[in-house]
């Protein structure tokens, strides 16, 4: 799998009155874990779901496709009614086949998605509900509905809420083994550590892009230091 490079151009985005982005311009290079990091409310997921289509905006997201253009998409947190009694099966299955679920469920389909689960640290919760899963297990079932079918592009919005140690190595591991097979990930992320081991690129968002680059050459440069010092102390911190 090929994953896209992704070009953004100017992007502006409003709210009313209230700008959200002004003239947000990076390139994603393809096969890459970029990651977009910034104070909260600095328009970082408002950003992703322009990429989406799910907001309007003004300027322009290239997509450069090449083997496919199946995008998965791993959200922050999961509303949904816990009392509804739906299986882990059902759920991971309604993303990645055309029949309704309540007509059943391929051989196939199940095998690739209890293998799925199995590499997530979830064997075993195949026929468990929903509901009974403790948040960082529905977050590596998210992460799982979104790599069947396996998509080119995976775009993550702080996926590791709620995991413990475990599961978040689970999650890192997964998503570097996607990139390193040539798949492009876009992450909104707040751990500076967990973005100075693993990513290719960071870009600092404050409505505007205040930084881009490669982790550690951003954040030893001057301007960083004087707009971000705690962000610059946790990296330090991961030197070390």
């Amino acid at each position: 799998m090929r994953g896209p490079s992704i070009d953004f151009e100017r992007v502006n985005l409003s709210l009313g009155n209230t700008p959200i982005l002004e003239d947000v311009s990076f390139k994603v290079q393809a096969g890459t874990i970029h990651c977009i990091v910034g104070a909260n409310g600095g328009g970082k997921t408002s950003l992703v779901r322009s990429l989406l289509g799910q907001m309007p905006h003004s300027g322009r997201i290239r997509i450069e496709w090449h083997d496919s253009k199946v995008i998965g998409y791993v959200p922050q947190t999961l509303d949904f009614d816990r009392s509804l009694p739906i299986t882990v099966l059902d759920f991971v299955a309604m993303a990645s086949q055309r029949r309704p679920v309540f007509l059943g469920v391929s051989r196939e389909r199940r095998k690739e998605i209890a293998d799925k689960l199995e590499q997530l640290g979830l064997a075993g919760k195949l026929r468990s509900t929903l509901g009974s899963l403790s948040g960082g297990e529905r977050q590596r079932v998210l992460l799982a509905q979104a790599l069947i079918p396996e998509p080119a592009l995976l775009v993550l919005d702080e996926p590791t809420t709620g995991l413990d140690l475990a599961g978040k190595e689970i999650l890192e591991g997964t998503i570097k083994a996607f990139a390193k097979g040539g798949g492009t990930v876009i992450w909104i992320n707040h751990d500076i550590v967990q973005v100075t081991e693993l990513a290719d690129a960071l870009t600092y968002i404050n409505r505007k892009v205040l930084l881009d680059g490669a982790p550690r050459t951003v954040l030893a440069n001057g301007a960083a230091a004087h707009l971000f010092p705690t962000l610059i102390l946790s990296a330090e911190g991961a030197r070390t």
